[in-house]
């Protein structure tokens, strides 16, 4: 490998750096086998903030799709689990993309597993063995530079439909239930570059099949059961402020007397509302993840019909048809924003 003493030979560090900034996130894996000192640019944290500052990051889709059936695969046995894999749509250049495996789970994710970003970094915990149905604590870190997955440290404790988000390089994962479908109201945060975990004070209450979602710089976990009321939905959210390090109930936050999961907005006047009930298209399975001034949206008008998927521009705005490849015309289950 090469190695220079300046980033560009002939040019200013600055302007050098400037130029480095400017390339698309899909390049960085090939431009970091330049040279040594460009790997460690690449990969450092300080670079995925100089980019961010100056505008050059991208907002994508990354998505818990269903895996296309390939011919001569065990999945075509009616008993066969469905397959999952992450896809990547970006709004700006309209592309789609599928990313590699993990290796632990190269016939597909682990299912109902979680998905949550940090410093360009994309995060996958929990879920069920594809193959026992056993809930799992695995942790995995996606770096789109090396195009690589690496185990982080597991899980504190097995939990499964959990709320998730990050504020300030901490992925906050809360509420869901245990391995003996007991509601949960313990919390955790995951430090990812530091790969620790912190255990949180308690909700007020168990929130099973709850959704996450990061409004400014709070954590929210918005409705979810108790283990007595199971599937009864309550209206209640609770915010984690982290600056104070404690929980505050917002009752009356969730009006829809259905399942949160994927299905929060955020509107105009900072209420929540259910995303499945803004557009018949995707009143089935609806999915929707804010991407800065953008919202991604898919679902079925019915159940088992085809997924359909839309861009929503604003809060509230018009929900205006994206293309999208065959390959990636399947049932999205859940995402969340990566800015790289």
């Amino acid at each position: 490998m090469t190695e220079f003493t300046e980033l560009i030979p002939g040019l200013p560090e600055e302007l050098a750096l400037e130029c480095l900034s400017r390339l698309y996130f899909s390049t960085h894996r090939v431009a970091a086998r330049v040279c040594s000192r460009w790997r460690s640019l690449f990969q450092s944290r300080d670079f995925y903030y100089q980019r961010k500052l100056t505008g050059h990051t991208r907002k994508v889709a990354c998505l818990v799709q269903l895996l296309p059936v390939q011919a001569g695969s065990d999945r075509l046995k009616p008993t066969s689990p469905p397959a999952y894999g992450v896809s990547i749509y970006d709004p700006v250049s309209g592309a789609w993309d599928r990313i590699n495996p993990v290796p632990k789970y190269p016939n597909g994710l682990p299912l109902f597993c979680q998905l949550a970003s940090s410093e360009g970094k994309l995060v996958l915990m929990g879920g069920w063995d594809p193959a026992s149905y056993d809930p799992v604590r695995d942790v995995f870190v996606y770096d789109f530079t090396t195009r690589r997955w690496r185990q982080g440290r597991d899980m504190p404790e097995a939990r499964s439909f959990f709320a998730a988000g990050e504020v300030g390089g901490r992925v906050f994962v809360a509420g869901g239930h245990d391995e003996s479908k007991n509601a949960l109201s313990s919390a955790w945060a995951y430090d990812v570059a530091a790969d620790e975990w912190a255990e949180l004070p308690r909700m007020s209450q168990e929130r099973d099949e709850c959704e996450g979602l990061v409004i400014g710089s709070d954590f929210w976990v918005v409705s979810g059961y108790r283990t007595e009321t199971q599937g009864g939905f309550v209206a209640s959210a609770e915010r984690f402020d982290s600056a104070a390090g404690e929980w505050r109930c917002v009752e009356d936050a969730w009006v829809a007397s259905r399942c949160p999961r994927s299905n929060v907005g955020v509107g105009k006047d900072g209420r929540l509302f259910c995303w499945a009930e803004s557009e018949s298209a995707v009143r089935v399975g609806a999915c929707g993840i804010e991407l800065g001034g953008r919202t991604y949206v898919s679902g079925s008008n019915c159940q088992g019909g085809s997924p359909e998927f839309f861009m929503v521009e604003g809060q509230n705005g018009k929900f205006m048809r994206i293309e999208v490849p065959d390959e990636f015309l399947r049932f999205v289950q859940s995402g969340c924003c990566v800015e790289v």
